[in-house]
């Protein structure tokens, strides 16, 4: 009886010893569903993480391949715009070359300058006349002291830009030669003004051959550019008008001596008729002359070109047929 109470007993407190293990086990077992619980909403959240993410990398590499293909699209341009200025310049150094035999060639003195005068190309022939180096490429035309044409060839430069017309001037260097220096403006492809070009024609053997034939002639003579500014006349005209010309001044004809030429006449020979016809042979006409009274007067003109350019001359001879 003993036996079976210590049994009971001991049965008894088996069970609660169980009781309280199952009771653990539970509340461990709740305790790691919870966490497994909390754990897949973690994973849940992660989760959806990772698909947005996986869609925003998606994205991007759309992006990527969009600018991959613009990168190729630009690299397919650069490549045709590098061939273009491949082109270019290759026209560009054919036409430079081009340039620089053409200039090398022709046995003129020209130079180029830009708005400023400063100096930006010439030919060999101006490199011995103006005893110009390859250093004054870039050097205004008033940093020049050497030689008594260049200050002469800038005065009219500036001429030139302030009128934008061709201009032509004879000048004459310290050894007494004579140049006919004709200047116009540096236009650009699109009509704009960068500068002046510059030539010097050696006029010194023409000039002194034409003196010499002048000079023979007892009949007074004066020779007239187009523009009808005077460009010589012989001793005859000189002595018989005592006028006293400046070769180099160039003035017109009828502001020489005191506007003695500035007659309605003269106008009539020289503005209309001979801009039809090629000569005027025996024009005729009176009036007072200052210094010389009444005078009776035949006129004698043509007009010749002056160079292979086309560019024309007008000679006039200048007759007294008063007492005839």
């Amino acid at each position: 009886k003993g036996r079976a109470a210590i049994a009971k007993a001991r049965s008894a407190r088996e069970t609660v010893r169980l009781q309280n293990e199952l009771q653990s086990t539970k509340e461990s077992l709740q305790s790691i569903i919870e966490e497994q619980e909390a754990t897949n909403e973690e994973l849940k959240s992660a989760n959806e993480e990772v698909q947005s993410s996986n869609e925003e990398l998606q994205s991007t590499n759309e992006e990527l391949e969009t600018a991959k293909e613009e990168l190729q699209s630009s690299n397919e341009e650069l490549t045709t715009l590098n061939e273009e200025l491949q082109t270019r310049n290759s026209e560009l150094s054919l036409a430079n070359n081009d340039l620089n035999n053409l200039l090398a060639s022709v046995q003129t003195a020209i130079i180029m300058v830009n708005n400023e005068l400063v100096l930006r190309r010439y030919t060999p022939v101006a490199e011995r006349l103006l005893n110009l180096i390859p250093s004054d490429i870039g050097r205004p035309l008033s940093a020049f002291s050497r030689g008594q044409l260049l200050p002469e060839l800038e005065r009219h430069a500036r001429e030139v830009l302030d009128t934008l017309s061709l201009l032509e001037r004879e000048v004459r260097d310290r050894d007494g030669h004579w140049f006919l220096v004709r200047m116009r403006p540096y236009r650009t492809r699109d009509n704009k003004i960068e500068g002046v070009v510059v030539m010097l024609l050696d006029m010194d053997a023409h000039s002194r051959a034409m003196d010499a034939v002048l000079g023979l002639i007892g009949t007074p003579v004066m020779i007239l550019g187009s523009d009808l500014k005077v460009r010589n006349v012989n001793q005859a005209f000189a002595a018989t008008f005592k006028v006293d010309l400046d070769r180099s001044a160039g003035p017109n004809v009828f502001e020489i001596g005191k506007g003695l030429w500035d007659r309605p006449e003269i106008h009539e020979l020289l503005e209309v008729q001979l801009r039809k016809e090629r000569s005027i042979h025996n024009f005729e006409f009176e009036g007072d002359f200052p210094g010389l009274g009444e005078r009776a007067i035949r006129l004698n003109a043509t007009r010749f070109a002056e160079d292979s350019a086309g560019n024309e001359m007008i000679a006039l001879s200048i007759e007294d047929i008063t007492n005839k």
